[in-house]
């Protein structure tokens, strides 16, 4: 590690340090009490200065999907206990065309939740949650309902619409077990490991395309704003409120793209960058999950953990033990995917579980690796299903070639040494996959849009916010930015103060001062 990047990395730490040092346990419920210059949404050079015409009002559905209840189930699945009391969720089904264009004929059959408490309005129009393809939508509304910052369920319903192929959407098994297991490993038993890599995603989307054809591409931010359009056609509603994370603004800004009429309301919760090539999202998510880490860390300290005086040195050591086969039956990746899926999981209550993550890794090291076994196996159910791996592949724009990975690797282990090489590597997953057009951006966003972002997000990171904010302002839209000072992933699901500023946005059109502050 060079001088320069251990002073960056003392910085880093020691700025996280001062802002979450006063974290309490659960989400925090303080209001935006200031307005951080750093957050303020700067319109884009190109921005049309035509004036925002007033936003589409938000209508109950005239008529509904046949809903039943699957509270406990869903809770169950997701280890959420039971919830705030009188919690009520429900399950259906969505059937959607494979191409809304009729190119392709046949149908889906999306998976959708329904989240609201006894005090839950009936005559609230509901919003529309999308998490896109970084976990499944209902799995992000079950840890947003199950917590106990409900200021968005006691306002209105929330309604998730799981991605094709992905949570409780139809699933797609496509990828051979051993190529599964190669890429969830990152081939760390291979002597050449990128190489290999690219190897098994020549297989996986051989497998893939074989299962899939003709309809490979349909699952793209485009279709997934097809079918997001196929609910509020059944609704039979004239606008529709969305509430896009991570990936799913992407999901969100694809809909504003394809149907801007029908765009009531548009929340760009915790935004992945617009517009950017796959090595430099995942730059900025790594950046974000070390970031996270040191977060973690300084938490786990104040908790006196069983991580000890340096809980990010000891993750690092870990990390390189299992890279080199020192810790029986899990490796590098798959150890990450347990840190990151905990860190970046939606869950409101991640502050109150520090122990259980420090715990598993504690006993990993001693080689008792049961506890964080069962990590890795709940987070990558929930991050790397096939119909995940379809997703992501056909989203990513400019997959690096394997001598570009090489060198990655190389540089961003020295520059994140916890998460960099894997995530390099990560990279050639879906360097076989068929290159799909990158998606256009808006062009008319007419209604003032909210943003939110953290200061260490795990799942997206922070840099892509201002090519987001940027490409609403140059449509038209008038963005308006939340920052809050916590880690986690979405904003949504873990700040209070932010909800309470999507519960005035949703009901009245308002937006917060821009650059406002949430406590963490």
């Amino acid at each position: 590690m060079t001088a320069a990047t251990a002073r960056a990395r003392v910085v880093t730490a020691v700025v996280i340090g001062m802002l979450l040092a006063g974290c309490g346990a659960g989400p925090s419920s303080r209001p935006g009490v200031a307005v951080d210059q750093r957050g303020v949404v700067e319109p884009a050079p190109s921005a049309t200065t035509t004036a925002p015409v007033t936003a589409p009002d938000l209508a109950v559905p005239k008529s509904d999907l046949p809903w039943r209840d699957c509270t406990k189930p869903v809770l169950d699945l997701w280890g959420l206990g039971t919830g705030p009391q009188g919690l009520i969720l429900e399950c259906a089904e969505l059937s959607t065309p494979i191409d809304a264009s009729g190119a392709i004929y046949g149908t889906f059959t999306a998976g959708a939740m329904r989240a609201r408490l006894p005090e839950t309005p009936l005559d609230a129009p509901p919003l529309v949650v999308t998490s896109g393809s970084d976990r499944s939508s209902t799995a992000t509304l079950a840890g947003l309902a199950a917590g106990p910052a409900g200021a968005l369920l006691t306002a209105r319903p929330l309604v998730a619409l799981d991605r094709r192929g992905i949570g409780t959407s139809t699933p797609i098994d496509c990828i051979p077990p051993e190529t599964r297991t190669g890429l969830l490993d990152h081939a760390q038993s291979s002597t050449d490991p990128a190489g290999t890599m690219a190897e098994l995603s020549q297989a996986a989307t051989i497998a893939c395309k074989d299962f899939l054809q003709p309809q490979e591409l349909a699952f793209d931010t485009a279709h997934a704003a097809d079918d997001l359009e196929q609910l509020r056609l059944l609704w039979d509603v004239d606008a529709i409120g969305i509430l896009g994370s991570g990936n799913g603004t992407a999901v969100a800004l694809a809909y504003a793209q394809q149907y801007p009429s029908h765009v009531g309301r548009l929340v760009l919760d915790a935004p992945e960058g617009a517009g950017a090539d796959v090595t430099t999202l995942t730059e900025y998510q790594v950046r974000g999950a070390e970031a996270a880490l040191a977060a973690f860390a300084n938490r786990c300290v104040a908790l006196n953990c069983s991580l000890g005086a340096d809980p990010e040195a000891t993750v690092a050591d870990l990390v390189r033990r299992a890279g080199a086969g020192e810790i029986p039956g899990t490796s590098a990746n798959a150890m990450l995917t347990a840190i990151g899926g905990f860190l970046g999981s939606p869950r409101s209550d991640q502050q109150t579980r520090v122990a259980e993550l420090a715990d598993a890794l504690t006993a990993a090291g001693r080689g008792d690796t049961v506890a964080l076994s069962n990590l890795v196996l709940r987070e990558q159910s929930a991050t790397a299903a096939d119909g995940q791996f379809i997703a992501r592949c056909t989203d990513g724009q400019q997959w690096p070639a394997v001598g570009k990975v090489r060198e990655l690797a190389d540089s961003w282990n020295e520059r994140y040494p916890v998460f960099g090489r894997q995530a390099a590597l990560g990279l050639l997953t879906c360097s076989a996959w068929p290159v799909a057009p990158a998606p256009p951006l808006p062009t008319d966003v007419r209604i003032p849009v909210l943003v939110t972002s953290s200061i260490a997000d795990p799942v997206v990171g922070n840099d892509g916010l201002a090519s987001v904010t940027g490409a609403v302002a140059a449509a038209g839209g008038n963005p308006s930015g939340i920052g809050w000072q916590g880690w986690g992933h979405p904003v949504a699901n873990h700040s209070s103060c932010a909800q309470q500023a999507v519960v005035e946005y949703a009901a009245t059109a308002k937006l917060p001062a821009n650059g406002t502050a949430c406590p963490a």
